[in-house]
């Protein structure tokens, strides 16, 4: 795949999950900007978490979240959400960082009725 076609691929898949974010949490989410050097997560929308997207056939987990845990910061849960072609997303963290993920989900307002 050439390298427009791997990126035009990859904005597709932070649009499908930033719908799907805002559909679940019912929070706006949207593509970060990154080329603004303002946002350099690739959905924002979730206060605390930093969200990278990565629509891939192969993907080395470790070096992804790593990639996440380094732009994240101290303030922020490193996410990583993947998936293959015709395939769910997934998502990766690390499993100390669970409570701090579920508060900033509960956070958004989605399981409150």
């Amino acid at each position: 795949m050439s390298g427009k076609m791997s990126r035009d691929k990859g904005k597709r898949g932070e649009r499908e999950l930033s719908k799907a974010l805002t559909e679940l949490l019912g929070v706006e989410c949207r593509r970060g900007q990154q080329y603004n050097g303002i946002e350099g997560q690739d959905v924002v929308g979730v206060d605390g978490l930093h969200i990278e997207s990565k629509w891939v056939e192969r993907l080395n987990v470790r070096a992804a979240y790593e990639q996440a845990d380094r732009d994240a910061g101290p303030c922020a849960v490193p996410v990583v959400c993947h998936k293959r072609n015709g395939k769910p997303w997934l998502i990766t963290m690390a499993l100390d960082e669970i409570i701090n993920f579920a508060m900033a989900i509960c956070d958004t307002g989605a399981f409150r009725k």
